[in-house]
């Protein structure tokens, strides 16, 4: 049950992606390239009934994950500690964030939008730590893995946040959807490869003193 649950790590990014894909291809004009992921779960845009279904299964996933890490844990506090963290990310996905998606470009954002732009503040904050927490639990190549990860978030997450103000007012957006799939892909496959750095383990760990 342990592995099946580590698997999950693998499933939910690969679901994502599919998400992504399929929500992206029923958008008749939506661009890849110039378009954030959360416009295709705004509200009123025609992908969003297909795009907010999925990513139910996607955080199911991911929180089956978090069980798998904390269950892999045996003793190490640290690696306990993402676990929940991760356990606590993909219930607020599955709780507060079906509640806060932004409204379409070009609208003015209001309350939801800062909701959107609340719960997604507070979920990169849950996963930072988690990160950190992993990367000192697991060994000196994946802290250096993660910490490559980590700055590619941030610089390419900042740069894209840079361009909220031109996405409410419905101003062109060259490539940031792509910037922001950077960003975003960076730490889904860095739960891919949590997931393959726990399965290659062998069955008994603990954490040094």
């Amino acid at each position: 049950m342990r592995r099946v649950l580590l698997l999950c790590g693998v499933l939910s990014p690969l679901l994502y992606a599919v998400a992504d894909a399929l929500a992206g291809l029923r958008w008749e004009g939506y661009s890849f390239r110039d378009q954030t992921i959360s416009e295709l779960g705004a509200i009123g845009a025609p992908s969003r009934p297909l795009f907010a279904a999925m990513l139910v299964v996607v955080y199911l996933l991911f929180t089956a994950f978090g069980v798998g890490i904390w269950q892999s844990a045996r003793g190490r506090r640290r690696l306990r500690a993402a676990a929940g963290l991760l356990i606590a990310l993909g219930i607020l996905a599955l709780t507060a964030g079906q509640f806060a998606a932004m409204q379409l470009r070009g609208t003015e954002q209001g309350l939801s939008g800062a909701l959107h732009l609340v719960e997604g503040a507070a979920a990169m904050v849950l996963l930072l730590a988690a990160m950190g927490f992993a990367a000192t639990a697991l060994g000196p190549r994946f802290a250096v893995y993660t910490a490559a990860t980590v700055a590619v978030m941030l610089w390419f997450g900042g740069w894209s946040t840079m361009e909220i103000g031109a996405v409410e007012a419905g101003l062109p957006t060259p490539w940031l959807g792509a910037k922001e799939r950077i960003y975003w892909y960076s730490y889904q496959l860095w739960y891919i490869v949590l997931a393959i750095e726990l399965l290659r383990e062998p069955g008994d760990t603990s954490e040094p003193a």
